[in-house]
Order: C-alpha cells, then structure tokens, then sequence
C-alpha cells in the first residue's frame, strides 16, 4: 500500500523585519510632498540625477566596518568577479562616487537633487526601519559658505512649502571647525589624540539622549546606564569639560560670540569656524531669514565625524502626542553639512561639497500631525457595470470607460465575475466610488444610460423608510443619453465636490 502523499505546506506570507507595505493613501502622501520639495529645489537651479541602488563596497567609504565580510550596517553580497557590492546606505555616498566618475563630463558647481531608498542592516525596532526614503540636495565644487548658507535658506522654503509655519521649525547651524579649535584648545589636538577626540564627539553625540550630565559623565570617568552597565568615558579634567559644556550649552550665538571666539583663538582652525558662522549669520540676515527661521546653534553636533565645516539641521519645534501619550516636541527632520573630503578620496584633490538630507517618512509624519498632508480626496473611479456580455454590449461599456478616461476622469469596467448587479454595487460602494453607470437591453435599445449616485444613494438609504418612497425619490439615478454621458457626470462628480466643501 503505497503512503499517503503530503500535501505541500502552504507558503507563510510574511514581511522581513523591519520592512513594511506601503499603501495608496501614504504612497500619495509621499509623492505630494516630494512635488513641493522638488518644486523648491528646482527653483533654486538645482537638477535631479539618479544613482543605482547597489555601489561597490568600498566605493561607500570609510563609515563601514572593515572585515571580512562586510555586511554589518549595510546589506552587501558578492558579484560575479568576487567584488563585494553592498546596498548603498545614504545617497551622498553614492552621489561622490557619480561626481568622480563623471568629473570631466559635469558643470561644476554641480547642483543636484535626488530622492530615493537607502538601506540599513541594523537592528529594527519602533519607527527605526531598515529600508526609508531619504530627499537630497546637494552642491559639488564650491568651496565658500555662502552655499552654505544657500542650503539653509532653501530649508526654510521647504518647510514652508509644505505648509509648515514660521515658528513651528528653524533651521538650526553650526561648524565642525569651531568645535575642532574648541578641542585643540583644551589640549586635544594632532593625530596623537585622534582616538580622544573620537571618544568626545561621540559623548557630545549623546546630547539630546542623555541631557548635559550624561555627556559630562561621559566626557570624564564614564557613565553606568540604568541595566548596569558601564561605558569608559574621555577621561577629560573639569575645565576641558566645562569647556566643552559651554560650547554646546550655548542657546544666544549672538550674546555668546565674543566669549566662544575667545575660547578657540589661537587654534588653527577654530577662527576660521567662528569666521564661516558669522559670514552664515551675515548671508541669511541679509537675505530676510531671521534668527526665528535659521539660527546658530553650537549645541548641533550632528555627524561630526563626517562633515568637515558648517553642520545644519531641520527641526520642528511643535510637541506631537508619542505612543505612551506624552507630549514631545518632534524634532530633527532633516539635516546635513559640509563634506570637502568625500569626492576627494576618489580624485586625488580638493573637491568641496555641502549638501542636505530630509528623511521622507519621519517629514510625512510630522505633515500628518498637522494636517498639511494627505488632506485631498483621492475620488474613487466612476465603476461602469456589465450587465450583459455579449460582445457588443462589452464593447459599448469599453467605449464608454475610454470616454470618461480621455475626458480626465478616473473611471473602471467591472473586471470581476460577478454578474448579478447587486454584487456589481456592492463593489463600487466598497471601492468608495462616487458614480455607477449602467445599461441593460432596455437602455441599449433606447440609447441611454443610467448614472447612479452612489454617494447621495447612501444619504437617502439612511432617510427613506420604505420602497415606495425610493422608486418615488429617483434622484440618485437619472438617465440620460449615451451622447451626453460625459457631461452627466462631469456635472455630478461637480455638485458631490461641492457638497464636501461645503461639510468641510
């Protein structure tokens, strides 16, 4: 006897960690607001390029761990020829390797925008995704910070672009120049203390996390968190920490200028940073963008490992609800700074560039809170019915779909199998659809369609009490020749248009 067969298990669908769906109502989210960031950018002169999602791995730099296999932090694999490619994880990265490879052929100063999908290998958890959309801009080839100052200033368009008020964000800058000169002069400068001044900008990283006395913790001895365990600290005295404090502790530049200029004088670089802020400060103000919209700000400390002078970032200012039911302020949505030595690695010479980053969804959320995204009805497509079909019926509900659609109107035949009428309907009223348009023998015969409401039909099915009184009312449907189907609906789409407005 031979054994029963197993049946095959069924496939589990099931999505990666830390990826998610998106759905129709956040895929036009995002495209609404990506059009009125690009119309932003446009209108600055820049140009949108496009870079592949895969780059070769050491072409993405020196931020990745160098092992064997290089696959933490980033998604990588080997291509056919044994070269390591990894899923590039910014797009500034890839956008430096472009500029390389392109440098004879490319207009400098290159300005460039581009919005995409980059990818971590890290640990997801609550709003921490593994793959998320980033939009940049970025200028490739000058050297003066008055593009800098560019950057901010096209920040702060953004933000009101997207409706978001003056008050409710600022532009927030800094430079990693002065805090060098402010290193330098605490005794932590040359490549003797390289390791040390790593140590403190990691702790000074730590500043929104932990507030003041977690970075003065771990700026000295070290800090034990509340599981137990302890992180080494910079081992600094208290008159570097108190320095260092006060850089970052300062909220008035402008009451603070002359003492912060006194701290890094002397220094090789830190002058040359107070320099570049003022010349930012001086640029902005003259162009009308006050303190209120861009600001300078020592306590952004923001990837300083990576940028080379002025530092930006995008912040709102307004308190959000989190998911424990706290007021919070919302926060970072955006940033970015000066890079002069990414390109470089690939040139052999000086390459200057300074570019900004916005993190797409975390943006989108933050619209939503506010109510300045997703706010527009997207009308659900008029469903024409299959009543019969034969193929000239067929062919006329074909025709009268197409007629709708080159007249600008969102419009379906009925693909499913159903073919009682009710199962039609109930079809159209889940997908929301604002319109039916049905012809049976009778209405073909006389060359007429009916156009059902399907929105005033909700209304009067919730007001009229019995069968009589709906076949009297009729206003729901109407019938009107094949001829003048375009019009008919055109008219009606206008009046339910009208009718939202005025409930809104």
């Amino acid at each position: 006897m031979n054994e029963k067969q197993k049946k095959p298990q069924k496939l589990k669908a099931r999505l990666p960690r830390g990826f998610v769906d998106r759905s129709a109502a956040d895929i036009r989210a995002v495209d609404e607001m990506i059009a009125k960031i690009q119309e932003v950018y446009e209108r600055y002169g820049f140009d949108p390029v496009e870079t592949p999602m895969f780059e070769y791995t050491d072409a993405l730099g020196k931020f990745l761990p160098d092992s064997d296999r290089p696959n933490e932090g980033v998604f990588s694999l080997t291509d056919d020829d044994d070269q390591w490619m990894s899923l590039r994880y910014d797009l500034t990265a890839p956008l430096a390797r472009h500029v390389a490879e392109n440098f004879n052929e490319i207009q400098l100063p290159y300005r460039t925008y581009r919005a995409g999908y980059v990818f971590r290998n890290e640990k997801p958890g609550p709003g921490r995704f593994r793959q998320f959309m980033q939009f940049d801009a970025d200028t490739v080839g000058a050297a003066g910070v008055q593009a800098d100052a560019e950057m901010c200033m096209m920040m702060a368009d953004t933000m009101e672009a997207l409706g978001i008020q003056r008050g409710d964000y600022v532009i927030r800058v800094n430079n990693r120049k002065v805090l060098d000169g402010v290193l330098e002069a605490i005794g932590l400068g040359g490549d003797e203390h390289a390791n040390a001044r790593l140590t403190v900008l990691r702790a000074i990283d730590k500043l929104d996390k932990f507030g003041p006395e977690g970075v003065r913790l771990l700026l000295g001895e070290g800090r034990k968190d509340e599981s137990g365990d302890f992180t080494k600290g910079a081992g600094l005295n208290d008159e570097q920490i108190r320095k260092i404090l006060f850089f970052v502790g300062i909220t008035d530049y402008a009451k603070s200028a002359a003492e912060l200029a006194e701290l890094v004088a002397g220094t090789a670089k830190g002058g040359e940073g107070v320099d570049e802020l003022n010349t930012i400060r001086s640029l902005v103000l003259s162009a009308g963008y006050e303190a209120d919209r861009i600001k300078i700000d020592p306590s952004v400390v923001r990837g300083l490992e990576y940028y080379t002078g002025p530092v930006f970032e995008a912040e709102l200012q307004f308190a959000v609800t989190n998911e424990k039911g706290e007021k919070v302020v919302f926060g970072s949505v955006g940033g970015g700074g000066r890079y002069d030595g990414l390109v470089s690695r690939f040139m052999g010479q000086p390459v200057p560039a300074t570019g900004f980053s916005i993190g797409v969804s975390r943006l989108m959320t933050a619209l939503k809170n506010l109510g300045k995204l997703g706010t527009e009805d997207v009308i659900a497509p008029v469903v024409v019915c299959v009543m019969d079909r034969d193929i000239e019926s067929m062919g006329r509900y074909q025709r009268f779909v197409q007629e709708l659609r080159h007249a600008g109107i969102r419009a379906e035949m009925y693909q499913g199998n159903k073919k009682n009428f009710g199962d039609q309907l109930k079809y159209a009223d889940r997908r929301g659809s604002p319109l039916a348009i049905i012809q049976g023998g009778d209405e073909r015969a006389s060359g007429v369609v009916q156009v059902k409401d399907l929105i005033e039909g909700k209304r009067l099915s919730g007001e009229i009490q019995d069968n009589v009184t709906w076949r009297e009312a009729r206003v729901a449907q109407i019938s009107v020749p094949e001829s003048d189907l375009v019009e008919k609906v055109r008219e009606m789409l206008a009046a339910q248009a009208e009718d939202r407005t005025k409930a809104n």
